[in-house]
C-alpha cells in the first residue's frame, strides 16, 4: 500500500477529488479556503475583544480548521513516511532559468540558496522572506481570500470577485517570475 501512496498520481485523480469535496461543501452550504484559518485562529484566541473583524462565531468554522491540522499532518506522514529520497522533478527548462538567477537545481523540494536557515540568517534573505510574508498576508486580506478558497471555492460559485482575483494573482506570479526575481537575484 505505501508503495501505491507514494508513486505520482495522475493530475486527474486529484481534479476528480476537488470536485468531489467542492460538491459536498456546496451540499452543506460552506466555503473553501485556507486563509480563513488565520481569522478562526485569532478569533478563538480573543482578538475578537479588541479588533471587530474577529469577532464572529468562530466555532462554525472548527470544520476548516481540521482542515488545516489535517493539511499539516498530512505533510508531515508524507515527510516521513512516503520520501524516497529523491529531489522534487522539475523540466530541464526550469532548471536552467534557477542557473541564470544563481539557483541550484533542487536537491529537496526547492533551492537551498532561497529556503534555509542560512538564507534566514543573512539580511537579504530575511527581509525577502518578511516582505513576501507581508505581501502575501496583505494580498489574500486585500482579495477576500488566498488562491484556493477563490480559485477553487469562489469559482466554483461562479463568482465574478473570484474570477478578477484568479487573474490577479496569475498576473503577480509572472511579474514576480519574469521581473521581481531576476531583479532580486541577478
Amino acid at each position: 500500500m505505501i508503495e501505491f501512496i507514494s508513486q505520482p498520481w495522475p493530475w486527474y485523480v486529484s481534479g476528480m477529488v476537488i470536485a468531489m469535496i467542492m460538491v459536498l461543501l456546496l451540499f452543506f452550504g460552506k466555503s473553501f479556503g485556507f486563509s480563513s484559518n488565520f481569522r478562526v485562529l485569532c478569533a478563538a484566541c480573543g482578538a475578537g475583544r479588541h479588533v471587530p473583524f474577529f469577532r464572529f462565531n468562530w466555532k462554525d468554522q472548527v470544520w476548516n480548521l481540521l482542515f488545516l491540522v489535517g493539511a499539516v499532518l498530512g505533510g508531515w506522514l508524507s515527510q516521513e513516511f512516503l520520501q524516497n529520497g529523491e529531489a522534487v522533478q522539475v523540466s530541464q527548462a526550469t532548471i536552467q532559468d534557477l542557473k541564470a538567477l544563481g539557483f541550484s537545481a533542487p536537491k529537496g523540494l526547492q533551492p537551498q540558496e532561497l529556503f534555509s536557515l542560512e538564507v534566514l540568517g543573512s539580511v537579504k534573505g530575511f527581509l525577502i522572506l518578511l516582505g513576501g510574508g507581508l505581501l502575501i498576508g496583505f494580498g489574500t486580506r486585500y482579495a477576500g481570500g488566498c488562491t484556493s478558497g477563490h480559485a477553487i471555492s469562489g469559482l466554483s460559485n461562479l463568482q465574478w470577485p473570484s474570477l478578477v482575483a484568479v487573474i490577479g494573482f496569475f498576473i503577480g506570479g509572472l511579474v514576480t517570475t519574469h521581473l521581481l526575481l531576476p531583479l532580486l537575484f541577478s
